[in-house]
C-alpha cells in the first residue's frame, strides 16, 4: 500500500501379595508383612526421597512379573541416559507422597501425569532411529483428545504394543516446555502434543510450529492446529513468506495460503531474494514465478529462479552446472517473462547467464530489436503487479502567498490501521508557484525505531496535485498500532496546503486513522495544513 503522505500516519497399583496359600488367602504375618512394606514404597521417610524416575518404573516391572507364571524376572536395568543431551526433564520425582494434596484443580494432577511414568500404559519412541526419544503417556487422556489416539487405543483395531513408534514426527514438535516456570533450555525435552491434551496448554516457538502443526493435523487436534496457523500469520514476514506458502498447501490451511500471497505480492522483490525462497519445492516454485500479481522487476524473478536452481542441484547433488540448472528447473524456465524486461536488463543479465541456450539469447534479442520479431517460448506480456492505493486525507487544499514554507523542517503524522498494509510511499504537496524540483527525505517509524527511509528528489508541476515519494521496498503494516510517517522536503518555500483533515478515513477495506505527531516541527497537525497528503499503500 502506498500511504499518501499529507495522511501520515497415584499411586501405582497393589502388587500380587506374596506368601498367599494354597487358596490365595495370604497368611496373617504375610499380609502384615506385605502392608508395611507398601506403606514403606508409598510414604517413603525424607531421607528416602532419592528415589528416581527409574524406581518406579522397575517396581512396575516386577509387579507385573509377580503376576505372570513362572519364577519372578528381575527388573531390567535403567537404559544408560543419552549422550551428550541432558536427561529429559519429567514429573516422576513427586515432591510429596501425598502430591494430591498440593494440586487441588483436576487440570493440576492431570499436568502432573504428563511424561510420568506413574500409571502410564502406553510408551512413544518419537523421531527417526537414531534421534528417537521415549515418551511415557496415558490412552485415556490422549483418546479423550484426539478421535485418532481413540482409534488407536479403543477401537475395533486397537493397539496392544505397549511401545508405539512415530518415526515420521520430529521429536522437537512432540516435545515443548514441562510445565511453566521450566527454562527454555529444557523445552527440547518435553512432548507439545501431549502436553496441550494433559493441561491445554499451547507453547509454540517459530523453530518448532511447522511440525507441531504437522503432529495436529496427523493427530486432528483441530484446536491445536488453528494455534498453530494463528502463530504463523502474526509471523509472517517477506523472509518467510514462500516457505509458509509452500507448507500452508501442503497441510491445506487456504487462510493461511492467503495471507502469504498477500505478502509476497506487495513485497516480491524481498520475497524472492529471501534465503527461503531457495527452500521451496518445484510445485510451489512454478505457482510463484506463474504469479501475476508479483509487484517487482522481472529480472528481479529471473535471479530469482536462478538461485532457486542452484539450491536444487547442491540438494540433489548435482553439480552446479548451467546444464544441470535447466534440469531441475524443467518447464519453470519457460514461465519467466524474459521479453519483459528491458534490454538493458535482459543484455546485463539473463543474456549472460548461461542458462539460455545461443538460440534463445539471439532469438531474444531479435525480438527486442528487429521489426520482424521471432517467436518465442517464453511470455510476452507484463505482469500486471499492484495498483496502489492513495488515502485522501484531506477535502480540499489551498495556498497563499504568505504561508505554508518549507524550510527544511520535519511534517510529521501518526497514523493507525484495522488490518495489515503495505505501506509503499508518500503523496507530498509540492510548489504552489510554478515548477520546482524538490529534494526531500521520507521515513516511516513506528515505537521511534525506523522502518524505512528514501532520500530522493522530485519534481512539482506547480498544480495542487500531490506527488508520490516511495520507499525502496513497501514496509508491512500491522493493525491497531499506531506508526509515524514523516517528510523533510527543501526547495520552493511556498507550497500548497490541505485543509479539512479528518481522523478518520475510509480506503476501500481498510480504515485509516490519523492524530499528531510530537516529530513535527513545521506547525502541522492532523487536522491543520500538512506537507504529507497521503498514505501510498498495498492491500489484497
Amino acid at each position: 500500500m502506498l500511504l499518501p503522505l499529507a495522511c501520515l500516519h497415584g499411586r501405582p497399583p497393589p502388587r500380587p501379595r506374596r506368601g498367599a496359600g494354597a487358596h490365595g488367602k495370604p497368611s496373617p504375618h504375610a499380609e502384615s508383612a506385605l502392608t508395611v512394606k507398601m506403606a514403606a514404597e508409598l510414604y517413603p521417610p525424607a531421607g528416602a526421597a532419592a528415589a528416581t524416575a527409574t524406581d518406579i518404573a522397575n517396581s512396575n516391572a516386577s509387579a507385573a512379573a509377580a503376576g505372570r507364571k513362572g519364577p519372578p524376572r528381575a527388573p531390567l536395568p535403567a537404559p544408560p541416559p543419552p549422550a551428550p543431551a541432558p536427561p529429559a526433564p519429567d514429573n516422576n520425582n513427586l515432591e510429596s507422597p501425598n502430591w494430591q494434596s498440593f494440586h487441588p484443580t483436576l487440570r493440576e494432577r492431570n499436568a502432573l501425569m504428563f511424561n510420568n511414568e506413574l500409571m502410564a500404559d502406553v510408551r512413544f519412541i518419537v523421531g527417526p532411529p537414531g534421534a528417537a526419544r521415549r515418551v511415557p503417556a496415558h490412552k485415556y487422556v490422549l483418546a479423550v483428545g484426539s478421535s485418532v489416539f481413540y482409534a488407536m487405543f479403543y477401537g475395533d483395531l486397537a493397539e496392544v504394543k505397549s511401545e508405539i513408534h512415530i518415526p515420521d514426527v520430529e521429536p522437537a514438535a512432540f516435545l515443548i516446555l514441562l510445565k511453566p516456570g521450566m527454562p527454555h533450555a529444557a523445552c527440547d525435552s518435553v512432548p507439545t502434543l501431549p502436553r496441550y491434551m494433559y493441561s491445554d496448554e499451547i507453547d509454540l516457538e517459530a523453530d518448532t510450529v511447522l511440525a507441531t502443526l504437522y503432529a495436529a493435523k496427523k493427530y486432528i487436534v483441530p484446536a491445536l492446529a488453528k494455534a498453530c496457523v494463528n502463530f504463523l500469520e502474526t509471523s509472517l514476514e517477506a523472509k518467510n513468506a514462500c516457505v509458509l506458502l509452500s507448507q500452508s498447501r501442503l497441510f491445506e490451511e487456504p487462510e493461511l495460503t492467503q495471507r502469504c500471497w498477500e505478502v509476497i505480492d506487495a513485497q516480491a522483490e524481498m520475497a524472492l531474494r529471501s534465503e527461503g525462497f531457495c527452500e521451496i519445492d518445484w510445485q510451489t516454485l512454478e505457482i510463484i514465478v506463474t504469479r501475476e500479481a508479483l509487484n517487482t522487476k522481472e529480472a528481479v524473478v529471473f535471479e530469482a529462479v536462478l538461485n532457486w536452481a542452484e539450491a536444487e542441484c547442491k540438494r540433489q547433488g548435482l553439480p552446479v552446472t548451467p546444464r544441470n540448472k535447466r534440469h531441475v528447473l524443467g518447464p519453470a524456465l519457460y514461465l519467466v517473462r524474459i521479453p519483459t524486461m528491458t534490454l538493458e536488463e535482459f543484455a546485463n543479465g539473463a543474456a549472460q547467464s548461461d542458462i539460455l541456450t545461443l538460440e534463445e539469447t539471439h532469438n531474444i534479442f531479435l525480438w527486442y530489436t528487429a521489426a520482424n520479431k521471432p517467436l518465442l517460448d517464453f511470455p510476452l506480456t507484463k505482469r500486471k503487479g499492484l495498483a496502489p492505493q492513495r488515502c485522501h486525507r484531506f477535502q480540499s487544499s489551498a495556498y497563499r502567498s504568505n504561508q505554508w514554507r518549507y524550510r527544511g523542517r520535519c511534517d510529521s503524522i501518526q497514523f493507525a490501521v484495522d488490518r495489515r498494509v503495505f505501506v509503499a510511499g508518500l503523496g507530498l504537496y509540492g510548489s504552489s508557484s510554478g515548477k520546482a524540483e524538490y529534494s526531500v527525505k521520507i521515513e516511516l517509524k513506528r515505537l521511534g525505531a525506523v522502518l524505512a527511509q528514501n532520500l530522493t528528489k522530485f519534481v512539482s508541476d506547480g498544480s495542487s496535485s500531490t506527488f508520490s515519494v516511495w520507499f525502496e521496498h513497501p514496509v508491512q503494516v500491522e493493525q491497531d498500532t499506531f506508526y509515524t510517517a514523516s517528510a523533510v522536503l527543501d526547495g520552493s518555500e511556498l507550497s500548497y496546503f490541505g485543509q479539512e483533515g479528518m481522523t478518520e478515513v475510509q480506503c476501500g477495506k481498510v480504515t485509516f486513522q490519523f492524530q499528531c505527531s510530537s516529530d513535527s516541527t513545521n506547525g502541522t497537525g492532523s487536522t491543520v495544513a500538512e506537507a504529507v497528503k497521503q498514505p501510498l499503500f498495498y492491500t489484497a
